[in-house]
């Protein structure tokens, strides 16, 4: 066999690799041709070789007859150690026997490879930490640049194309060459120093495995302002008056000032109607401040008896407060009974509103209050209304023998009727005179006009809130001219005029700006506070007097609960020099006063919960008095422990003194049968209190803000009559106290009244003797306080015990004898009873029983009473019975007992038939 021809490939092969890899891409592919095919070993191709300086490749053969080979790498390749190789490659036939003799080889090929980078490396900054300093009050095109490399052999991944700042929210920004600089003007007095983090990513997105910490120093440079002065002032309720800048000074930059004057105003417009006031109804306020009596309150919360607001749209404003929201579509019609159909020439109408500009060109007529024809004719008799910002009140009088012109229309032009903020309005009217207060300011009107009187008419007048009503003169009824804005406390009082000081009470703010001590604020300082104290108006001379006045500026809230939350702080300053034209420009200041959260008061109502009464105490005279050991208290759990401490102790319980605004006795179930039952309290425990109370057949409100002391002396008057009590067994009633109009609630003290009965004349039983079964609704009115009152318990002592039980043996025969009488004379009439209805009554008008006064004395301890025992079994306990030696103390329930173990309606039905009365017993 003859080896006659070389081996042929390409001339030149391109490949790539990916580093880390071994497999080579190569272009044309590695293919070896011999023109002695197919002549075995002579045309089949065995090798590749290749020739170069320790090329890290091999070529292997895969296919013998068609010469198909594969270049791969002899390890992985790194690009960052080569990024390409040239080398030369033969192939070589497998010669003319197996021997391999005689091989011929091809021509030398060049093959070129390039290595492909993978993304491995992360950048790297080459500095640990950047620093920079730089000067308030200026912008830098570049503070400083960083700078981070990357060991990636390939442009794409070796080259940093992007840098960011990680640190939110500051003050710099940074390109994509690594330059910081700032995006506003940095100042000293806010912030001294800004630490900034900083990444960078490669042009394949992998970024820095460790941010560099930039810092970045401000230094000052003198430029006039208030210095020293905290963004945050925290109150704590209760503290008294707290200083708000105690270490704050004016730098001026050494300019000589000749006169200083600095505004300080806390501004409080969110925080209920204008600032942290009272929040107790309208008409206990008007106690609180001394106001007349009489006063009507035309926007009370809805209810069964003042129904007319129902339909109206309340915002729930701050503690409660009731405010009403009027947006074009609401009114209210007033009842005819509430107010008095034609006023005297003295009243008042006070009312908080809110009110903004009214949209549109042509404003129209926005009604507050209108007093109008009901039918008929559309006349207005009074009206408070407002137009075009201008408040006017409108009051034609009736008809008289003097047909004159007399003043009818009072207008007032201020910005506060169309700034959007809460005020306290209220006219004054001694006609002809009619005065106007805002916020306790007196106004005069502007304007008024006169009109004719109106003529007289058999027409009725509808008062309306919201909106005017037009009784139907030329179009059919209806309202019209209706008011946007929001109402408060809109109150009317006919026939008397309020004074400004009482006026001043109602609209007092319980906080804002006061000064620490007045005399040591210097001869040269000149202060005015406005009637609210929100703004305080300072001026002096000398400029360290002044650094001193306002170091002395405080913060007080008098409220025991105030609204927690921010009340902003704004200082504006005007300097005058001496000799200049142009002065030092003070740029304002603005903080916050953060009012924590007060220590919530916990109300607790604790007494007796039951009482088991006898028929006759209900129906007496005097009736039964239902809460005689009622108590109130108020307590709050107070953080004073040191702090090491706290992590076993979180708070203190902590009793306090507040007072009340309300306290309600319901009656549950059914409501009070007006022909035969009803709850009284005698008004002469009202006098001399700040209290009032209403009296329906659902059960007495007693309302004003008082002491809880003085609430307890009252609701301990509350009576419970009942002319029927025979009929009666129990009923139930429930107290719950409030403070602040309900934002603090005390908890619901329920009480339940239960009634022995008797029948024919006065019994008189040894009850010693009787059965547990029987014995256990019976109490004497001694014994039924002593066992329910949390502060006494009669326990007898051992020798109380042995006396009772000497004096029960001496007795106890002829008692025993007595009661099967008794149980005989019940038994057979039990059928009789049961078909009419009536009550297990038995008649021992005859018997007269001397009992022991010791026997008032009774151990507590539970009888062992089963409700479904049946009454066969009755006979066979009283044999049994005969045997024992029983005494009192064995044979009674407790009433504590008797409430904790809840009982079927079947036995609560035979409890009541066996009820028998006791207050005949001659002790």
């Amino acid at each position: 066999m003859v080896n006659k021809h070389k081996p042929w490939i390409e001339t030149s092969y391109h490949g790539v690799i990916s580093e880390n890899t071994d497999t080579v891409l190569l272009d044309p592919p590695l293919v070896a041709l011999d023109k002695d095919a197919p002549v075995p070993f002579a045309g089949e191709i065995c090798a590749f070789k290749i020739h170069g300086q320790d090329a890290p490749f091999q070529a292997v053969v895969l296919n013998k007859t068609s010469g198909i080979g594969l270049l791969q790498a002899k390890s992985p390749i790194d690009c960052e150690l080569q990024k390409e190789y040239t080398f030369i490659i033969q192939a070589y036939d497998c010669g003319s026997g197996p021997s391999g003799s005689g091989w011929k080889k091809s021509h030398k090929a060049v093959v070129h490879i390039q290595v492909n980078d993978v993304n491995e490396f992360p950048p790297a900054f080459r500095e640990p930490m950047y620093h920079a300093a730089v000067t308030e009050g200026k912008i830098y095109d570049s503070i400083l640049q960083v700078e981070a490399t990357d060991q990636d052999c390939s442009p794409q991944y070796s080259q940093i194309c992007n840098y960011d700042i990680v640190t939110p929210d500051t003050p710099f920004a940074i390109d994509r060459n690594g330059n910081i600089r700032n995006t506003e003007k940095l100042s000293y007095d806010r912030q001294q120093q800004y630490k900034i983090m900083v990444t960078a990513f490669d042009c394949g997105q992998k970024r820095a495995t460790e941010s560099v910490l930039v810092r970045i120093d401000v230094k000052p440079v003198c430029k006039p302002g208030w210095q020293g002065w905290n963004k945050r002032v925290d109150y704590e309720p209760g503290t008294g008056s707290k200083q708000l800048f105690p270490k704050m000074h004016l730098e001026t930059c050494d300019e000589p000032l000749s006169s200083v004057r600095a505004t300080v105003e806390l501004q409080t417009s969110h925080i209920g109607k204008g600032c942290d006031r009272e929040t107790y109804s309208e008409k206990s306020l008007q106690k609180l401040c001394g106001a007349s009596s009489g006063s009507t309150d035309l926007l009370p919360a809805p209810s069964a008896s003042t129904n007319w607001t129902a339909s109206l749209l309340t915002d729930s404003g701050r503690d409660s407060d009731l405010i009403f929201r009027f947006d074009g579509r609401q009114a209210a019609k007033i009842p005819d009974q509430v107010v008095p159909q034609n006023l005297t020439d003295q009243f008042t109408i006070a009312t908080w509103m809110k009110h903004g500009p009214s949209p549109g060109l042509r404003a129209e007529k926005e009604t507050l209050l209108c007093n109008s024809d009901k039918t008929e004719m559309n006349r207005h008799h009074y009206a408070l209304y407002v137009h075009n910002c201008r408040l006017v009140f409108l009051l034609r009088r009736d008809f008289t023998q003097v047909d004159t012109f007399r003043p009818a229309e009072f207008h007032w032009k201020l910005d506060q009727i169309c700034d959007k903020e809460w005020h306290y309005y209220v006219i004054n009217v001694e006609f002809p005179v009619v005065t106007l207060y805002v916020d306790g300011v007196t106004y005069e009107p502007y304007l008024v006009t006169d009109d004719w009187p109106i003529h007289p008419s058999q027409i009725d007048v509808q008062l309306t809130v919201g909106a005017c009503w037009q009784g139907g003169e030329v179009t059919k009824p209806r309202f019209t001219q209706y008011f946007r804005g929001s109402l408060s406390g809109l109150t009317i009082r006919p026939g008397k005029i309020e004074s400004q000081k009482v006026i001043s009470c109602l609209q007092a703010c319980k906080e804002g700006l006061d000064i620490n001590s007045l005399e040591s604020l210097g001869k040269g300082i000149k202060f005015h506070f406005n009637p609210a104290q929100s703004i305080l108006v300072m001026e002096g001379d000398d400029l360290e007097n002044m650094n001193m006045a306002l170091k002395k500026v405080a913060y007080i809230n008098s409220r025991q609960f105030p609204t927690p939350g921010i009340r902003r702080l704004r200082i504006s300053t005007s300097v005058q020099c001496f000799g200049e034209d142009t002065c030092i420009l003070v740029p304002d200041i603005e903080a916050v006063v953060m009012v924590l959260q007060p220590s919530e008061p916990r109300i607790t109502i604790t007494g007796t919960e039951r009482l088991t009464q006898p028929a006759a105490d209900l129906s007496g005279l005097a009736g039964l008095p239902l809460f005689q050991d009622l108590h109130i208290i108020s307590t709050v759990t107070k953080n004073d422990a040191p702090s090491h401490s706290r992590a076993h102790r979180p708070g203190v319980l902590e009793e306090i003194i507040h007072n009340l605004d309300y306290c309600d006795v319901l009656v549950m179930g059914e409501e009070l049968n007006p022909g035969q039952e009803s709850l009284h309290l005698d008004r002469s425990s009202l006098l001399g209190k700040h209290l009032d109370a209403t009296n329906s057949t659902s059960g007495i409100s007693i309302y004003g803000v008082d002491s809880m002391s003085n609430y307890e002396q009252v609701v301990r008057q509350v009576r419970y009559h009942n002319w029927h009590a025979a009929e009666l067994s129990e009923r139930k009633f429930r107290l719950t106290c409030s403070e602040l109009n309900g934002r603090y609630t005390s908890n619901e003290f329920n009480l339940e009244v239960s009634v022995l009965h008797r029948s024919g004349a006065e019994s008189h039983v040894n009850h010693m003797a009787v059965q547990p079964q029987y014995l256990q609704a019976v109490h004497h009115p001694v014994m039924a306080h002593s066992q329910s009152s949390t502060h006494n318990s009669a326990i007898p002592s051992a020798a109380t015990v042995v006396i009772v039980m000497c004096i029960t043996a001496l007795v106890v025969t002829v008692v025993l004898g007595i009661y099967r009488i008794h149980v005989a004379h019940q038994r057979s009439s039990d059928s009789a009873d049961r078909t009419k209805g009536g009550e297990m009554d038995w008649d021992d008008s005859a018997l007269t029983i001397t009992v022991n006064p010791m026997e008032n004395i009774e151990e507590p301890q539970a009888a062992d009473n089963e409700a479904s025992e049946e009454e066969e079994d009755e006979e066979d306990e009283e044999e049994d019975e005969q045997d024992d030696d029983i005494t009192s103390a064995e044979s009674d329930d407790s009433d504590e007992e008797e409430a904790r173990v809840p009982r079927g309606p079947q036995e609560n039905k035979r409890r009541n038939q066996l009820e028998w009365d006791t207050t005949t017993l001659p002790y």
